[in-house]
């Protein structure tokens, strides 16, 4: 993705927190930042304009001025602000996360933001019909530490074939259908509406889908600075909550997920064509989906296990080290009323 940020943040509460607004930066708590019924500003959430995102504009929207999205333009910037301290919380890749623990940048994943969302799209008209007639192909990923990689790499397993059976591309996912289009790739691996934008201009179809091939598949996951957990839990629980709630919501009815495509695709969140979004919430309806949220240690060791085997990751990291389950274990329902 593009390596500009489209719009920045740095925390809102800073006329609170004085000279301790370093701290985030140097990984030290402390910072007294205000409980959640004193917040004058809204927390800042960092987030893609992607629908594995989906739960944060629906949980800000829900929330009512408590959160805020900031759309942020790839995995790099969102990374950058967490680490040092600019934002307090965002959507991440879960082996950034994994990572990042490990080198003692002090950040928990405290939910899940969505299930499957991933997709390997070729042309409509290619003589493609199996995952293994990509051998000696072109194909585009997002990046090697993404997510999207880790799916390509197991279906070259499933057929045993290794990352040298093809030619892999870096890309930005917003470049991919055209790209495709161009003839210049003959398949890319990205999550959505990347795919989805291809699929209903009708030059694309997808080969390869999560929701097939992984069920239980994560990438993004909402992760917070432990500062903000140790000076204010009820602001946290109450974005967790949130975010959780959103979830359920969306899988709840067809006409929650309409809305959601409307509520996205504005210019406070994702600035994207909503036709495409619902194109994503359709066909079929559980290419994304947000009602399981829930945080299973084994699908972490999974998702683990093949970070390492692809180089992304140097060594084991344990669960506790980046992950906190106290607040989905103290989930209280909440009302999207949207």
């Amino acid at each position: 993705m593009s390596t500009l940020i489209e719009h920045e943040h740095f925390l809102r509460r800073r006329q609170l927190l004085g000279g301790a607004l370093a701290l985030p930066a140097l990984g030290l708590g402390g910072a007294m930042l205000p409980s959640l019924a004193q917040a004058a500003d809204p927390l800042v959430v960092g987030g893609l304009p992607v629908t594995c995102n989906l739960t944060l504009p629906i949980a800000c929207s829900a929330r009512g001025g408590a959160f805020e999205f900031s759309k942020y333009s790839g995995w790099p910037e969102i990374k950058e602000s967490l680490m040092t301290g600019r934002i307090q919380a965002a959507y991440m890749l879960a082996p950034l996360v994994m990572d990042l623990a490990d080198r003692r940048i002090p950040l928990k994943v405290v939910s899940l933001g969505h299930r499957s969302g991933a997709v390997i799209m070729v042309r409509t008209d290619s003589a493609h019909k199996r995952f293994a007639d990509l051998r000696g192909k072109r194909i585009a990923i997002p990046s090697r530490f993404a997510v999207d990689y880790l799916f390509l790499r197991k279906m070259l397993a499933r057929e045993n074939m290794t990352p040298k059976d093809v030619q892999i591309i870096e890309m930005a996912p917003p470049d991919m259908p055209a790209a495709l289009y161009a003839n210049a790739v003959d398949a890319y691996c990205t999550g959505e509406p990347f795919g989805a934008a291809a699929q209903k201009a009708g030059y694309a179809r997808p080969l390869s889908m999560t929701r097939d091939e992984w069920r239980n598949y994560i990438c993004c996951v909402l992760t917070v600075r432990e500062e903000l957990i140790k000076s204010d839990r009820p602001l946290v629980q109450d974005l967790v909550n949130h975010v959780q709630a959103a979830g359920n919501w969306l899988d709840a009815t067809p006409v929650n997920r309409a809305k959601a495509a409307r509520i996205a695709s504005t210019r406070k969140f994702f600035n994207q064509d909503p036709k495409v979004i619902q194109f994503v919430m359709d066909n079929p309806a559980d290419r994304v989906t947000y009602g399981d949220l829930r945080m299973i240690r084994a699908e972490f060791d999974e998702l683990m296990k093949l970070s390492i085997e692809a180089g992304t990751l140097k060594r084991p990291v344990a669960f506790e080290t980046y992950v906190d389950e106290s607040f989905v274990k103290s989930i209280k329902p909440v009302s999207i009323a949207l």
